[in-house]
């Protein structure tokens, strides 16, 4: 960093006198103790209870009193756990981990990761649900294993809404504050003392930045909020809530994210060669990481964008394009008019292009999508199939390319394992794959975890099942005091469900094409299922839907009412507030988990993920990750792996088929046990199931692809592409201006085939229109076969320098191969960087 930076200031008082205080504010402070299960007995030893209701290491400290504070530091139990637990963090930060070990001269020394939320922990609420759990794991993930990813986002006053329930089962929306002083977090401060703070301009009114740093193990994240005293009022409540308010207040955050968050950086004086936009929010950054290098070079923005696109990488969650944020021409002229004209020297309709479909339509909004796809130089779906969901979502910006070349790869969505194990599974893992397990290349621990003993996991899904049902008793029962329940029903409340019950989990966001309704579409024989005497069954719910959603909100209020209406509390719960925290307790202690959503709107999901090491079984849909992971060994699957849209008569074929999964398959397995009361067949599922899939859809697994597939790439080609003042740049803007004036006038003529014997001889004669044949490439090319690869075979100018020729050995016939030429310089990757393309038909 080049300027000196005081990364190390608590937003609040603590007692630095009393021995031992300061390791205890290094430990808060560190989001490390989220993940780690030798943390938590610390905290809980200096206030249980509030421990237990808000896991927040850093307010434990804010409220302890000096003299329980002192007693405990003096105890030498005590003060032993802490001083292993300072070992631990100084190992973590120093030493070499997976990526220093393999990759020491590597040339990629950062990382930039912006994404609009996180979820860390729930002591840190600026998040929504699957994009920000997404973003933490990889966090988190990323500090595990050594690499060198620092963090953007923004603090919000509010975060997401909290949800209660009414007692006639209607959503309510409340919106605490954010007090930073009881937020794990630190202001960035100048050796002056002074706030850092960044400045940026909105519709010619300057907006400052208040900038905090969050500790992430040896990683960081930097979050801006606008909550500045010397903000107008209006530009004080862009950053008050996740997603919040209209299109207005949207593009204000994005713009906050992307060229705030861009300016962050440059003023810690970080130079990432990667920046890794985690879906399209943060697409405004291309615009100010390419004006940042047009202020040091004297490139045109073209030229600029040329040379920092190779170090973009975008990645797409969406999988309908309704998903992209939109913005209208207005909204981007008010915002980023002057912009455009004062900083990048472009026009405004140049400006707009870069986020249109159609770049000469003027009626045409501005899609933050397209931008980050103009502005990369490599695009990732989140699972396989969604990677392919993307390359048709993205097919209209690379128009006559087929769609199997449309620039979209993938890399699977995993889970930060230690951030969702339970004590117990944390404890079956240690001894079989020891504690540094999720820190490496996870070598072996498919064979160890194997080996592990039918009693050894039988007890620990016991006793994680009897922990979620403690927690569930405990947390429904101060619901219902809440919404005003009988006494009768608070007393069943601390009473609720049975510790040696199968008891599944179904809890996400409660929106149409999760499908949240397909278990209540017979709705007694649903009833029979739970209530069965020899072999019942506990479901507990949870889920949010937005405040706006009232689609969302009926099928909550569903759910709730068919709860009340035939008393089922001994069967079913909805646990209102879906968090972080509640999430951990239902995938550290259900024993099935479900997933109904509409194929193939759910990109990769991942809460079906984190059950998977604590030995939950999945029953879902044929859709996202689940695609990858499902063989009848380890699971149970719905649909037959199509799309089938809201058909009624399909959904209602699937809800008939997880009632037949569940009364024949599921159920009398779980409950078939032998003579020592160990269900053999389910425990053989739950040991197929954490031994092949916990590795295979971990964050580890995910971030270390991201590193070897993209990271390492991008980082190269960008300083490639840098040097020299971007002397690349300025050749790939020149030869592309020169094939677009040329390339209307490319003539190719009639495609001529020889038969070889085994396979054909092909020529064509082909006029270039005057382009340096250098430039482009002639290529032979055919469709795939049953979904492969299509052929591109190069074609080599013959004796005159028009006729191009190339022989395939093959049993197809000529007529499955065409001609087309592409653009062919410069390294560039096609069609992502240059669209053109000319066919011989």
């Amino acid at each position: 960093m080049d300027q000196k930076i005081n990364l190390y200031q608590p937003f609040g008082f603590m007692p630095s006198d009393i021995e031992g205080s300061d390791d205890l504010l290094r430990l808060a402070l560190d989001m490390r103790w989220s993940w780690n299960h030798a943390a938590d007995e610390v905290w809980r030893q200096l206030d249980p209870a509030l421990w237990e209701l808000t896991h927040n290491a850093w307010i434990i400290l804010m409220t302890l009193s000096r003299e329980i504070l002192r007693n405990r530091l003096a105890d030498p139990a005590f003060r032993e756990i802490v001083n292993n637990l300072i070992k631990a963090k100084e190992e973590a930060e120093t030493g070499p981990r997976w990526f220093q070990q393999k990759y020491p001269d590597s040339p990629l020394t950062t990382v930039a990761y912006f994404s609009m939320e996180y979820m860390l922990s729930e002591a840190l609420p600026i998040y929504v649900g699957g994009l920000g759990n997404v973003a933490g794991d990889q966090l988190k993930s990323a500090a595990d294993l050594g690499v060198p990813v620092t963090a953007i986002g923004l603090l919000y006053q509010q975060g997401y809404f909290r949800q209660s329930i009414d007692r006639g089962g209607n959503q309510q929306a409340v919106y605490p504050f954010n007090d930073p002083m009881q937020l794990p977090i630190s202001p960035l401060r100048l050796p002056s003392g002074e706030w850092l703070r960044i400045k940026v301009e909105l519709s010619g009114y300057p907006v400052w930045l208040r900038t905090w740093q969050v500790q992430v193990g040896r990683a960081r994240l930097f979050l801006l909020d606008s909550n500045d005293a010397s903000n107008l009022p209006i530009h004080r409540g862009i950053t008050s809530e996740v997603y919040g308010g209209g299109e207005d207040l949207r593009i204000k955050q994005e713009i906050i994210l992307g060229i705030g968050g861009w300016r962050l950086l440059r003023a810690l004086g970080i130079r990432p060669e990667v920046c890794h936009m985690n879906e399209g929010h943060a697409a405004f950054l291309v615009l100010e990481r390419a004006n940042d290098l047009m202020k040091e070079t004297g490139l045109c923005f073209e030229e600029a964008l040329a040379v920092t696109r190779a170090g973009n990488l975008f990645t797409t969650h969406t999988a309908v394009a309704a998903g992209f944020d939109h913005f209208s021409p207005d909204l981007i002229g008010q915002y980023l008019g002057a912009y455009a004209w004062d900083d990048l020297h472009i026009d405004f309709n140049t400006l707009m292009a870069l986020g249109r479909e159609n770049p000469n339509n003027g009626g045409e909004g501005f899609n933050m999508a397209w931008l980050a796809v103009r502005g990369s130089g490599a695009v990732n779906g989140v699972s396989k199939l969604h990677g392919k969901v993307s390359q048709h979502l993205f097919q209209p910006l690379f128009q006559r390319w087929p769609t199997i070349e449309v620039p979209v790869g993938s890399v699977t969505n995993g889970v930060h394992m230690p951030s969702w194990d339970s004590a117990f599974a944390d404890e079956v893992w240690t001894h079989a794959c020891g504690k540094q397990r999720w820190k490496g290349d996870l070598e072996g621990l498919t064979e160890n975890i194997s080996s592990v003993s039918d009693e050894f996991l039988w007890k620990m899904r016991n006793l994680s099942r009897d922990s979620l049902i403690r927690y569930a008793r405990d947390r429904f029962s101060r619901q219902v005091a809440v919404a005003g329940g009988s006494a009768d029903l608070i007393g069943m409340a601390r009473n609720l469900f049975d510790p040696g019950v199968l008891t599944m989990g179904f809890a996400r966001r409660f929106v149409p094409y999760k499908r949240p309704f397909l278990l209540l579409h017979d709705e007694q024989r649903l009833i029979r299922i739970l209530t069965n005497p020899q072999r019942p069954v506990q479901l507990i719910l949870a889920g949010k839907t937005s405040p706006n959603d009232e689609s969302g909100k009926a099928l909550i209020r569903q759910w709730v009412q068919f709860i009340q209406n035939n008393n089922l509390y001994q069967h079913v719960i909805f646990l209102s507030d879906y968090d972080m925290l509640l999430a951990e307790h239902l995938v550290q202690g259900v024993d099935v988990w479900l997933n109904s959503p509409r194929r193939p709107w759910e990109a990769s999901g991942t809460s079906g993920m984190k059950v998977l090491v604590n030995g939950g079984i999945n029953v879902s849909e044929l859709d996202g990750w689940w695609v990858e992971a499902y063989t009848p060994e380890v699971g149970w699957a719905l649909g037959d792996g199509r799309e089938h849209g809201d058909d009624p008569a399909w959904d209602a074929k699937e809800a008939e088929d997880m009632y037949e999964i569940l009364e024949q398959q599921l159920i009398p397995e779980f409950y078939d046990r032998n003579t020592h009361g160990i269900p053999e067949r389910w425990v053989q599922r739950i040991r197929k199931s954490m031994s092949t899939l916990t590795p295979q859809f971990s964050a580890n697994r995910t971030v270390r692809e991201y590193t070897e597939n993209f990271y390492l790439p991008a980082a190269t080609n960008y300083l490639q592409r840098a040097a020299d003042n971007g002397a690349v740049g300025i050749r790939i803007n020149k030869v592309h201006r020169q094939l677009e004036e040329k390339w209307s006038g490319l003539h190719l003529g009639d495609l001529q085939s020889t038969h070889t014997g085994d396979g054909w001889s092909f020529h064509i004669s082909i006029d270039l229109n005057g382009i340096d044949p250098t430039k482009v490439a002639v290529e032979l090319y055919a469709d795939g076969k049953n979904e492969d690869a299509p052929e591109r075979i190069v074609m080599r100018p013959g004796d005159g320098s028009a006729l191009y020729q190339a022989t395939v050995k093959t049993d197809r016939p000529a007529t499955d191969y065409t001609v087309r030429v592409i653009p062919g310089y410069e390294n560039l990757s096609l069609p992502l960087e240059d669209t053109l393309i000319r066919w011989q038909r």
